[in-house]
C-alpha cells in the first residue's frame, strides 16, 4: 500500500488473547475476512490461553495459523503444556516471553520478510503482579533484543508486552517512543480505549483485549471466579460457551522508517 507521501505502508492486525475452543472457532470464521476487508499485510496473534484450560498446544496453534496468523505471540502460560516443547522449537514464528530464560524451550523475537521490508516480532512478560515468573526485568531485555533487531535489519519493529499492570505497560510503551513501530499489551484480556500514536511516532494501546467467549470473566465461567472471589474456592477452571467477540488493533507503519500513522481498535461479535 502507498501512503501519503509516496512511499510503502504496512498494515499490521494485533489480535488478543485467544481463549478456548470457542476462541479459535471466532478466530477461523472472522479473521480471514477481517484480513481481507482491512488488506492486512501482517497479522499477529497472541495464542497463550488458547488450548482447553489454559496454554497453548500445536493443535491450537495451527488452528491459529490456518485462520491467517504470521506469528504467534505468548505469555506467562506458553510452556505449560509438555507437548508444546518441541513445537515451539521447530516452529520460529511460535514466541515465548524473551525475558524468560535462555535455557527454555523457545524464542522470544522472530524476523518476517514482506519483500520490501523487514518485520521484527517481540515478546516481553511484565514483573508487576506475576510473581512466580522467572522472567527478568523487561525494559533492559527490551533494550537488548530491539537491538538485535536493529542489527537484523529490522525496518520496523513490534511488541508484544504481557502484562497484569496498565503502569507497567504504559511505562513501557514510552520508554520504547521512537524506538519501535508499535507497543502493544496483552494479558489482562480487556480491551483498553487508548489506541493512540505516542509524540515519537510509536503506536501504543494497553490491552488488545480478548478473542473468546463475551459472557465470562476472562473468558472463564463466571460462577467458578465469583465462587473463588467470595468463597477462595480454588478449583480447576472451565471455559465459557456461547457467543464470542474478537478484540484486536490495526496499526498503519511507514515500511522505510517504521513511524506508525494510525491506531484503532476492533471488536467484532
Amino acid at each position: 500500500m502507498i501512503n501519503i507521501n509516496g512511499g510503502e505502508i504496512l498494515k499490521i492486525l494485533a489480535i488478543g488473547d485467544v481463549c478456548c475452543d470457542g476462541g479459535c472457532e471466532m478466530l477461523l470464521k472472522t479473521l480471514p475476512r477481517l484480513k481481507k476487508e482491512h488488506n492486512i499485510d501482517l497479522t499477529v496473534v497472541n495464542g497463550e490461553n488458547s488450548a482447553s484450560q489454559n496454554g497453548i498446544s500445536p493443535a491450537s496453534a495451527q488452528i491459529i495459523f490456518n485462520a491467517g496468523a504470521d506469528v504467534i505471540t505468548g505469555g506467562n502460560h506458553t510452556l505449560h503444556r509438555r507437548d508444546i516443547r518441541p513445537y515451539i522449537e521447530s516452529n520460529p514464528r511460535v514466541l515465548r516471553p524473551h525475558n524468560l530464560p535462555n535455557s527454555l524451550a523457545g524464542s522470544g523475537y522472530c524476523l518476517i520478510d514482506k519483500g520490501f521490508c523487514l518485520v521484527a516480532v517481540i515478546n516481553l512478560l511484565g514483573q508487576v503482579y506475576l510473581e512466580g515468573q522467572e522472567a527478568s526485568n523487561p525494559f533492559l531485555a527490551a533494550d537488548e533484543i530491539i537491538e538485535k533487531a536493529k542489527a537484523d535489519g529490522a525496518n520496523i519493529i513490534l511488541v508484544d508486552l504481557h502484562a497484569e499492570a496498565t503502569s507497567e505497560k504504559r511505562a513501557m510503551g514510552f520508554y520504547l517512543d521512537g524506538k519501535v513501530s508499535a507497543v502493544f499489551g496483552t494479558h489482562t484480556h480487556v480491551q483498553t480505549s487508548d489506541a493512540q500514536i505516542l509524540p515519537r511516532g510509536t503506536a501504543y494501546i494497553t490491552d488488545l483485549g480478548m478473542t473468546g467467549p463475551v459472557n465470562s470473566v476472562l473468558g472463564v465461567e463466571p460462577e467458578l471466579i465469583i465462587d473463588r472471589f467470595k468463597n477462595g474456592t480454588k478449583g480447576r477452571f472451565s471455559s465459557a460457551e456461547g457467543r464470542c467477540s474478537l478484540e484486536g488493533a490495526i496499526f498503519t507503519v511507514d515500511a522505510k522508517t517504521g513511524i506508525a500513522q494510525s491506531a484503532e481498535t476492533i471488536r467484532i461479535f
